[in-house]
């Protein structure tokens, strides 16, 4: 039955996260939101994961782009923005709803070559840069995990440390790779001037955490992410204001939003912890009904992660055994 199981999950896994969209989607009514984070930071918000923009003068760096057929929206929403080129995207990880329009936001920008080097003539090459952690390009090449994305929305710039750090637009930006966590690739993006944080699927107020196993996801290394998250935020009093932090999906956030969804993830935890070590076995623990309380605000009955599918990745990610 654990096979079986850890197939289903992956299986699960592998349908939403493929990194093309398919035909059965229709985004013809999705609109593009825009709302104004702090100062000369943006979240954009259509369908798939939000989008979070930085402006300036050396031009538009954005985190994540949704899917394709929306990349004529964002590139226009984006444009409302700014009379400036996209010169950065970053993704926060492999899933194709965050990296689906790579290549046409890609395409759409511009790279400045040689501006920082003595005597360099700056001149501007084909398309923006893509920067991700090395695990989201081997993913997306299907160097590892399955079948490749099409090529132009692989990235074109990767790191396999710790962190990359760039100075853009007036600030420093930090790109923290977060390790099995929701995936093996994900990073989360600090604007360190404006004092804001794009989580990507690390954290969302729309439901349980993603535990993608086949995408190297995991639920240890899913808390782990989170208590960096918390300690990165410094609010203005209490658990208010201060730092801002754009979720995956969801609402704009601060410390108390993350706060009460890393307290759910840690209670589930060892509520399910001390199910599988009393012995208790997968349908034992979900007629138990660990997340009762919590379902109201993250629970799901329909849709491709629903609370028995939270539960099922969270028991094999535990080591729970039939």
């Amino acid at each position: 039955m654990m096979r079986g199981l850890f197939t289903t999950v992956c299986l699960i896994a592998g349908l939403l996260f493929a990194s093309t969209v398919g035909a059965q989607q229709d985004f013809s009514a999705v609109e593009i939101h825009t709302l104004h984070v702090r100062d000369n930071i943006y979240m954009l918000v259509g369908a798939g994961g939000n989008i979070t923009v930085q402006i300036g003068d050396d031009g538009v760096l954005i985190v994540d782009t949704q899917y394709a057929p929306l990349s004529d929206r964002i590139a226009a929403a984006i444009a409302e923005l700014s009379d400036q080129p996209i010169r950065y995207i970053v993704n926060t990880h492999h899933h194709g709803d965050h990296v689906g329009g790579n290549e046409n936001l890609r395409l759409a920008g511009t790279t400045v070559v040689g501006g920082n080097m003595p005597g360099a003539v700056p001149y501007s090459g084909d398309g923006a840069q893509v920067l991700a952690h090395e695990n989201v390009l081997l993913r997306l090449s299907g160097a590892i995990g399955g079948d490749a994305a099409p090529s132009g929305n692989w990235p074109t710039n990767t790191f396999f440390n710790d962190e990359k750090k760039i100075y853009y637009n007036g600030e420093g930006v930090r790109i923290v790779h977060m390790p099995a966590a929701h995936t093996d690739g994900d990073v989360i993006v600090f604007f360190r001037r404006s004092d804001v944080i794009a989580a990507g699927d690390i954290f969302r107020t729309t439901g349980y955490p993603v535990i993608d196993l086949a995408g190297g996801g995991s639920y240890a290394g899913t808390i782990t992410a989170l208590n960096y998250l918390k300690d990165l935020i410094i609010p203005v009093y209490g658990q208010d204001g201060g730092t801002l932090v754009v979720p995956g999906h969801g609402r704009l956030s601060g410390l108390g939003d993350v706060l009460d969804f890393r307290e759910m993830v840690i209670v589930i935890h060892d509520r399910l912890r001390s199910m599988i070590d009393a012995g208790m076995n997968l349908d034992e623990i979900k007629a138990a009904r660990p997340t009762l309380d919590y379902d109201p605000v993250y629970g799901a009955t329909t849709g491709f992660w629903t609370t028995e599918s939270f539960i099922e990745a969270a028991y094999i990610s535990l080591g729970g055994v039939e």
